[in-house]
């Protein structure tokens, strides 16, 4: 029997896949949820299957409470971490989550990642921002759950909009992005992997090395996002 959610699961399965072409996991580490947000459901790659064995069939659909709506396998771990965003940010449409080696060296050095050059502007004008490792009894209660407040409290903190920064780094942990997609949610983790290995080797050639001047945030940003942009066709 075709399920009803063929597209979805389709949707997911691509997005996963891409994720592992794309360098950014190994193994079964990882994972890529996308959301339909008319029917309230999600899917989401289910929890330790290794890429190169993932089916689309195999994906896993939720709905924001964190049931299971159609699926045999157990979801991600992280699913409860996707379910709160998407509960909180009702304009996105994909998550990724990777353990990409320098998005998580600065996670795990507790750091946000500086704008050191037009990479980083060209997709946003702000640091990239680190979370803070989570607190004890945050810890000890309901984990994933806990990591969307995490995020979420972040962003609040830093007086930060999700919608301008579409990726985080969690202290000691590893990165979040998202977008209106899944695809796009995964585009976010690899520009967010390069910029991280880039601004470390920025440090690694001068520890001094100042951030990118306003002028040239703004233009490399407006460029390509601002109401008169011209990158690219039309």
């Amino acid at each position: 029997m075709i399920s009803q959610f063929k597209t979805l699961k389709e949707e997911c399965y691509e997005a996963n896949i891409q994720l592992n072409n794309l360098g950014l996991v190994i193994y079964t580490f990882g994972n890529v949820s996308a959301v339909d947000r008319g029917r309230g459901v999600f899917a989401i790659k289910p929890s330790g299957v290794p890429y190169e064995d993932l089916k689309p069939e195999d994906i896993v659909i939720l709905d924001f409470e964190n049931n299971v709506v159609e699926g045999k396998m157990r979801p991600s771990s992280d699913t409860k971490t996707h379910a709160y965003l998407y509960k909180n940010w009702e304009d996105i449409g994909g998550i990724a989550h990777t353990h990409a080696t320098y998005s998580v060296a600065w996670a795990q050095a507790q750091r946000d990642i500086p704008i050191f050059g037009t990479t980083h502007a060209d997709h946003l004008t702000a640091d990239i921002p680190c979370a803070p490792p989570m607190k004890d009894e945050l810890i000890a209660g309901n984990y994933e759950h806990n990591t969307g407040i995490q995020i979420l409290d972040c962003f609040k903190e830093k007086q930060i909009s999700h919608t301008e920064v579409q990726m985080v780094l969690l202290g000691n942990h590893g990165p979040f992005t998202w977008g209106e997609n899944a695809a796009k949610a995964v585009y976010n983790s690899k520009v967010l992997e390069e910029v991280a290995k880039m601004a470390f080797l920025t440090r690694q050639i001068n520890p001094e090395a100042p951030r990118l001047k306003d002028s040239l945030i703004k233009k490399h940003y407006e460029r390509k996002h601002g109401k008169d942009a011209y990158y690219g066709q039309k």
